[in-house]
């Protein structure tokens, strides 16, 4: 008789959107009268740039051509994909990074919850809390993170570094050592970003105890102030000790399209039986194994996105996008929210009224307001009594949002 993988039997309920989505959709069945506005999910709501559009048709196009027709994309992604991401996300920055420490792949999302793959089963795991489920919630179905507690929404095996209003939503250095740490700056769900030398910290401590960092860089476009880094390898040491995940989904609305990139550095290595192994080499191989490339038309689209014309348009989209968010976090406080986030992230922040806890504000904003956010304990235990709103609609929806939030 076959057994299912107990470690998924271990996860509490179905993932955080898909019980948002059936709440949502049950009060919509019930009220088909109401207008809901959906502040939610951060699904971008923009429609893809000019520059963009014009890479796909002319890629549809070549692909109508036997001379110019693509078949399997190379597993690691284009070299023209490649050279571009590494030359304008990193070199520009002044950041060390080879085409071909660059893989590309269908999205942030799916890199960041496989990554933990080429680790050892019995690595510890460091999260911000709280912080995008996906990081945790994939470690559980590779059995690492032991049991869960349901009074305490705590994983017995994972340590837990909190992110909360009284220590500015940035984590401290963990008392236990971890293997590997996740942090996602700008943060999802915060909004919160840490300065180059508080981030430098973690560099030379990851270096310091043998861990390995992987960042999340998926809301860097959203950053407007100058001492924020847009990478972990604008700090130095990184390349002994990090693991970058990039996203086009927010920045360039690709979340239809599907696509982002993964940086593993090769001077990110390991001694395995007195043998020097290479991250990079463990990532290629799985790459290699399960995954058969981003689509060709896609990734011309992504390198369009590093075009004067891409990149003008792209800042003209993240700028009404931070339009939205800062009308928001403004509005909050306003009315007396205490609200945080907003500036260099399309989230925004805010602790829940009174006793209330985030699912009863999430139920209250449904059914009164009828708007959805995103309960902040299903980021993590220290999410609780916070809640979470993107900037990711349209003006003329946020400004009604607010005006339904403030009519409470």
């Amino acid at each position: 008789m076959y057994r299912p993988n107990d470690d998924y039997l271990k996860l509490p309920g179905s993932y955080l959107f898909s019980t948002i989505a059936k709440k949502v959709n049950a009060y919509q069945a019930a009220n088909p009268d109401k207008k809901i506005i959906r502040l939610g999910i951060g699904d971008v709501t923009q429609p893809l740039c000019p520059a963009v559009i014009d890479a796909l048709h002319k890629a549809v196009d070549e692909q109508a051509d036997p001379s110019t027709f693509r078949g399997y994309a190379p597993d690691l992604g284009y070299e023209f994909l490649r050279k571009a991401v590494a030359e304008n996300d990193f070199r520009a920055r002044g950041c060390n990074i080879a085409d071909d420490e660059i893989f590309i792949s269908d999205g942030a999302k799916s890199d960041s919850a496989n990554i933990q793959e080429i680790f050892d089963k019995n690595s510890k795991i460091a999260v911000c809390d709280p912080v995008y489920p996906v990081y945790v919630d994939s470690n559980v179905m590779a059995g690492r993170c032991g049991d869960y507690d349901q009074a305490t929404g705590i994983w017995s095996n994972v340590i837990y570094m909190p992110c909360t209003a009284e220590n500015g939503f940035a984590p401290e250095l963990p008392k236990e050592t971890p293997d590997l740490i996740y942090l996602c700056f700008p943060n999802n769900p915060t909004g919160a970003a840490v300065t180059k030398d508080q981030l430098q910290v973690w560099v030379d401590y990851a270096n310091k105890v043998g861990a390995v960092i992987i960042f999340d860089a998926a809301y860097e476009a959203y950053i407007s102030e100058d001492n924020i880094p847009h990478s972990i390898f604008e700090c130095e040491g990184a390349r002994t000790c990090a693991i970058e995940l990039r996203s086009f989904s927010k920045n360039a609305g690709f979340t239809g399209l599907r696509l982002g990139a993964t940086i593993i550095p090769h001077d990110l290595k390991v001694t395995v039986d007195g043998k020097e192994v290479e991250l990079h080499s463990l990532w290629a191989r799985r790459h290699g194994t399960k995954y058969n490339g981003a689509p060709y038309i896609v990734q011309r689209a992504g390198e369009a996105c590093y075009s004067d014309a891409g990149k003008t348009q792209i800042k003209e989209m993240v700028a009404k996008y931070m339009k939205n968010a800062t009308f928001i976090l403004n509005g909050l406080k306003g009315a007396g929210y205490e609200a945080f986030g907003g500036v260099n992230s399309p989230y925004v922040w805010l602790r829940t009224p009174g006793d209330m806890t985030s699912w009863e504000f999430f139920d209250h904003l449904l059914e009164n307001a009828n708007v959805v956010g995103t309960p902040g304990s299903g980021f993590g235990p220290s999410g609780e009594h916070y809640f979470r709103l993107t900037a990711f609609g349209s003006y003329e929806n946020s400004v009604e949002a607010l005006e339904r939030i403030k009519a409470l």
